[in-house]
């Protein structure tokens, strides 16, 4: 254990949902004597609702994942200490790749996409992520997840009005680019490459990022010779951070860091 780990979280939002899903997260960790940080991606500084009534947006087309990793990497480098790095989604892929560039205290992948070269053909991974790739529409245009994609691909066997209510404070329009982004070197992890603390999070009822996948992606990291561990937690969707129970997840998280940060 270091001795003096780090006190910053930098939580970094995926795709689709606005930085707002982090802000009950964000007082359980500062409750635990934690200073945090959940920074917008470009050009989604504003609440879901008004986010959507701007769609189609060009701004938010025009993002690529290029982009938006040194958004995250300059807001990480500029932090008072290295922080441990919390990422749900894409922004679990985005905490992978910080970590290899050692701008990260430790960190914590949520339900991540994967680095480039993991794939699964399980078909609700490939049914949720069919609209959001967009293919055969412009990539110029954003994509707006609809209600019924979203009770697929987010908040699958939740109540009907959790789904409702998740959708209508969180969903917002998306770049089809940065979705797209996510299989190609852009994307791209050395697993061999040593690396600071990472842990890998994955639930049982995911269609968007199956645990299958997460594991995959934790196997990669066997030869690294550096800490990399999995947990799976039964019966989470891909809407894990406003699911009832959230807070056994951030708890596993804070004991977690208590060994490894």
């Amino acid at each position: 254990m270091k001795s003096n780990p780090s006190k910053t979280i930098l939580f970094i939002t995926g795709a689709f949902v606005s930085n707002s899903c982090w802000d009950e997260w964000k007082l359980y960790f500062e409750n635990k004597g934690y200073q945090t940080f959940a920074p917008p991606w470009p050009h989604k500084d504003a609440p879901a609702e008004e986010l959507r009534n701007r769609q189609p947006d060009p701004a938010i087309a025009s993002m690529t994942l290029a982009t938006l990793i040194e958004h995250y990497a300059e807001i990480a480098a500029n932090l008072p200490e290295k922080p441990i790095i919390i990422g749900h989604s894409i922004g679990g892929l985005i905490t992978q790749l910080l970590l290899q560039r050692d701008l990260g205290a430790v960190g914590i992948a949520i339900h991540s996409v994967p680095p480039q070269g993991i794939m699964t053909f399980k078909l609700s991974f490939l049914i949720a992520g069919w609209g959001p790739l967009g293919f055969f529409t412009p990539v110029g245009k954003s994509f707006m997840i609809s209600f019924r994609q979203w009770q697929y691909a987010f908040t699958n066997g939740l109540p009907l009005e959790v789904q409702k209510q998740g959708y209508y404070d969180l969903a917002i329009p998306e770049s089809k680019q940065i979705v797209r982004d996510t299989i190609t070197k852009v994307a791209h992890v050395d697993f061999e490459k040593p690396h600071a603390p990472l842990l890998l999070i994955s639930g049982t009822e995911d269609h968007t990022i199956p645990a299958s996948l997460n594991f995959s992606n934790y196997r990669k990291y066997r030869s690294s010779g550096s800490v990399t561990d999995f947990k799976k937690f039964p019966g989470r969707t891909h809407y894990v951070l406003g699911q009832a129970g959230w807070e056994e997840i951030a708890e596993y998280i804070q004991n977690w860091l208590g060994k490894h940060s």
